[in-house]
């Protein structure tokens, strides 16, 4: 079990106990963390950089998608093609990334120790290594925490997909939990009145909860139930706002949905482009199933071909609507898989080396970081942690990736750990 430095025990059962009583009080359901104000920064704070990560969780194959190793036997039956920069292939299920090769920034050295997929997620995630003692807040909380947002209505952080074992706002306020839709195309629920329900009524069960809450609110007065009482605030105030539109990608005609694919990530990568069009600062997108150890040939093209649709898709989309240039794309993976086939056709986990894609705001286009070596085992040059690749995130959108911040139990944590930006990648 982990626990956060932030709030004891009881305060956990109490938390809980709110939550519980506050919805049935309002006879609806709301999420306890839909948004919130960063403690360090202005909850308006117009501008900015806007981050959309698309994590790949269960380990994607980087010799068959961003670093293939044609002619080689490690390469099995995945072919390359040729990209539009110069001598740089690409697997052959990426064709509408490999035409857009010159807007991307490809690092092909990322390295790590951790070959579990629970930790390595986590880790890319947070830059730190998962343990028992503190829970580590995951980028887009951080990014939400040094900014601020960018809509006093909209959420600061959407997570898309199930959000299993993500670390949230680990230390941080808890405002600052990404908001969770599990299925795009049903966007954000629960979020109207019940026909039963008049407005008054609705009113006065606000009121009750609030007189309910009272004498515990005095006693553990903090920033903790300050936080939650923001929470509750924001939710109420998200119910009645136009802006929730941007959750709803049925508005959307057709033939953009069909552009972008209609599997889940292809409609999640929508509507990632209709919440920073709308204000929310970030957005993650999850994308299983690339535990591939067994019949890879079989699962594989389907699901890069569904990344290469929705990927390059929101890349044009961005870049059509002028957004781009303000919107980090990153595209990660908990780690690689091994060049090895093993015998039941598929790869088994590597971390030693794996690649990751970045494109938009604060990076340089057409570049190539790093190398694998011939058999794409190990780094063969200019080798990138993961919280390397993290602080040169947090460097592309103006993050201080530099500054210690003191979590409440006293310890200095920074954005990145110990991770220092990748120059070569960079514009600045």
């Amino acid at each position: 079990m982990r626990f956060s430095p932030v709030i004891s025990d009881d305060r956990l059962a109490r938390r809980t106990f709110l939550g519980n009583a506050a919805r049935a009080a309002f006879g609806l359901t709301l999420l306890e963390s839909v948004t919130g104000r960063a403690s360090a920064a202005a909850d308006t704070a117009a501008g900015g950089v806007n981050v959309i990560t698309l994590m790949m969780r269960g380990a994607m194959s980087h010799i068959d998608t961003f670093d293939p190793k044609p002619g080689r036997e490690e390469q099995g039956e995945t072919d390359s093609i040729a990209t539009k920069l110069s001598g740089i292939r690409f697997g052959e299920h990426l064709p509408r990334l490999a035409g857009l090769a010159d807007r991307l920034a490809i690092i092909r050295s990322l390295t790590t120790e951790t070959g579990a997929h629970e930790q390595g997620t986590y880790l890319m995630r947070t830059s730190y290594p998962q343990i028992n003692s503190i829970r580590h807040p995951s980028f887009g909380s951080w990014a939400v925490h040094a900014l601020g947002k960018r809509s006093g209505d909209l959420p600061g952080y959407v997570l898309v997909g199930n959000g299993n074992e993500h670390p949230g706002c680990g230390f941080l306020d808890p405002a600052l939990t990404p908001v969770p839709l599990a299925d795009p195309a049903r966007g954000l629920e629960n979020i109207t009145r019940p026909g039963y329900l008049t407005q008054a009524n609705f009113e006065r069960r606000l009121a009750l909860a609030d007189r309910i809450d009272h004498d515990f609110k005095q006693r553990y007065a903090g920033r903790q139930i300050e936080a939650y009482d923001r929470m509750y605030a924001d939710a109420v105030r998200l119910m009645g706002s136009g802006d929730l539109a941007a959750f709803d990608i049925a508005r959307e005609d057709d033939k953009t949905r069909e552009r972008y694919g209609r599997s889940r990530l292809g409609q999640g990568c929508l509507l990632a482009r209709r919440l920073v069009e709308s204000g929310v600062r970030c957005v993650e997108v999850e994308m299983g199933g690339w535990d591939m150890h067994r019949d890879l040939w079989e699962d594989l093209p389907g699901k890069v071909g569904e990344l290469d649709t929705a990927m390059a898709t929101l890349l044009e989309d961005l870049d059509a609507r002028g957004l781009l240039g303000s919107t980090l794309v990153v595209l990660a993976t908990e780690f690689g898989r091994s060049p090895k086939i093993n015998e039941n056709a598929g790869r088994d986990h590597h971390p030693a080396v794996f690649s990751a894609v970045l494109a938009g705001a604060g990076v340089k286009p057409g570049v190539v970081h790093g190398a694998s070596d011939a058999g794409g085992r190990l780094p063969d040059r200019d080798a990138v942690s993961v919280a390397d690749f993290n602080a040169t995130i947090a460097a592309a959108c103006g993050l201080p990736w530099e500054k210690e911040f003191v979590a409440p139990n006293g310890r200095p944590f920074k954005i990145a750990n110990d991770g220092k930006p990748i120059a070569a990648v960079l514009t600045g």
